[in-house]
């Protein structure tokens, strides 16, 4: 039933503004930069308080007009449908094709009551169908609050705090420690408080959270209280386009398990990053360079862990096809469970396409080496293909193997094989418009010894297709 009245709400508000766009819509002489950003919250639609700029089919929702200046609302949301359909799941573990359907339907208001208030809702519904074995905590959440916040503070100059309380999304950096979860079906949330700011040339944010527990029904997500995370990410453009950051991170959880056993975790997180983006006008390099250091304790146990992440890469946008030809490179430390020191790295909350095709199936950014070449081309018309592969090996050889979110998948067990193996795979999108795009995804990955001797070792192939539509 929710699935069906999120359709009729997208297609009301649809006919909606093709009614009033006929009347609100005229030329312009200046266009402004309309961009939907991963996060809802952070687009800016303020000047569309001027009607001669509404030039969009969706225009009349983003900007009404509450009254006084600066106060409006601005609405918007989206639509994705997923086909996905796994061979081999967990390396044979579920020995069979599982074909599935996945929906996700987003709407949010953003209501700004002068240049000091504001308040973000976002509503988020997301079905799974006909998976065998029912769905993932990843993959169902009937109705609920995806953001639910108040912000008191101006985000303008170069010197500001704002504050925020209430259900948020967090994302940052690379994506690999703190991230929204994009890939899978279900976007993680946080219940807990922000401190946003920036200080002359620094963007530094602080959070105290706990994690959303997503449960498949209406309404009934609650915060994880055997969680709790916390943490300050520092941020600051350098020289010649190259950045920098800076974070600590902290997680308390009652009750985790690794291979080692299950016991309560208190890990403390320090990293930093170099990075420069991709070329967009000259061919130039760019990197993403990430070194992390964790410690802690573990039941009894402490933590000493390490992660060392590297994207190099160089792009041609004056050529035909516009080529990026990159290579990954990374490690993150595995345990050895004769010591008194948990060696396992944690990824904490990390983004859900890690190594990209074949997201939510693992390996994970767990005691792994890896080395991942990859050419990203661009055609016409808004097509781009991207091809790699992907090979993998364990760091330690009394560790296992782990999904992406740092769940154990396979234990060591008696295996002392390095290799894991590889996946090569294509990813073919089309980005129809700024409002439409269509994608597919396909690969194979090919067990290694390590898999072979501590699972049933069969070849995992994935096949996805995807589409998505923003307003």
């Amino acid at each position: 039933m929710m699935r069906t009245a999120s359709r009729w709400i997208l297609g009301l508000a649809a006919a909606i503004t093709a009614a009033q766009a006929q009347t609100d819509q005229t030329a312009s002489s200046v266009e402004p930069v309309r961009t939907y950003t991963l996060l809802g919250e952070d687009e800016d639609w303020s000047f569309l308080k001027d009607p001669s700029l509404r030039q969009d089919l969706w225009d009349p929702l983003k900007y009404i007009p509450l009254g006084p200046d600066g106060w409006y609302l601005s609405i918007g949301g989206g639509a994705r449908e997923v086909l996905e359909q796994v061979g081999n799941d967990n390396w044979g573990k579920q020995p069979y094709t599982n074909t599935f359907d996945l929906e996700r339907y987003v709407l949010h208001t953003d209501w700004h009551f002068g240049k000091y208030f504001r308040t973000y809702v976002e509503l988020k519904s997301d079905w799974e169908s006909f998976r065998k074995g029912g769905p993932r905590p990843i993959d169902e959440k009937k109705l609920d609050f995806e953001e639910a916040f108040v912000e008191v503070g101006a985000e303008e100059g170069d010197n500001w705090v704002a504050v925020l309380a209430g259900r948020q999304q967090l994302n940052y950096g690379s994506g690999r420690l703190v991230s929204i979860r994009e890939g899978p079906n279900v976007r993680q949330s946080f219940d807990g408080a922000r401190l946003k700011s920036r200080i002359g040339g620094w963007r530094i944010d602080g959070w105290a959270v706990r994690p959303d527990l997503d449960k498949l029904g209406f309404f009934d997500n609650v915060p994880d209280h055997g969680t709790a995370f916390w943490g300050v990410y520092a941020t600051r453009p350098w020289r010649r386009r190259v950045s920098f950051d800076s974070y600590y991170l902290g997680l308390d959880r009652k009750s985790f398990t690794y291979n080692r056993g299950t016991a309560q975790e208190t890990r403390h997180t320090l990293g930093a990053r170099l990075w420069r983006p991709v070329a967009t006008k000259e061919s130039d390099w760019d990197f993403d360079y990430e070194g992390v250091w964790q410690f802690g304790s573990f039941g009894a146990d402490g933590i000493r862990a390490w992660t060392f992440a590297s994207d190099t890469g160089y792009t041609f946008p004056s050529v035909p096809l516009k080529p990026r030809i990159s290579v990954k490179a990374d490690i993150s430390s595995g345990d050895d469970p004769r010591s008194h020191s948990l060696g396992t790295f944690s990824p904490l909350f990390p983004i859900g396409n890690y190594f990209g095709v074949i997201a939510d199936t693992g390996p994970g950014a767990v005691n792994f080496i890896d080395l991942h070449p990859r050419l990203q081309t661009s055609l016409p018309k808004g097509v781009s293909i991207s091809t790699d592969v992907v090979v993998q090996w364990r760091e330690s050889l009394t560790d296992g193997v782990y999904a992406v979110p740092g769940f154990l998948l396979v234990p060591a067990g008696d295996s002392r094989a390095r290799f894991v193996g590889y996946r090569p795979g294509v990813e073919v999108r089309w980005q129809i418009d700024r409002h439409a795009w269509l994608q597919a995804d396909y690969g194979v990955f090919f067990a290694g010894d390590f898999l072979k001797q501590a699972s049933p070792g069969r070849n995992i192939n994935y096949t996805e297709f995807w589409a998505g539509y923003k307003f």
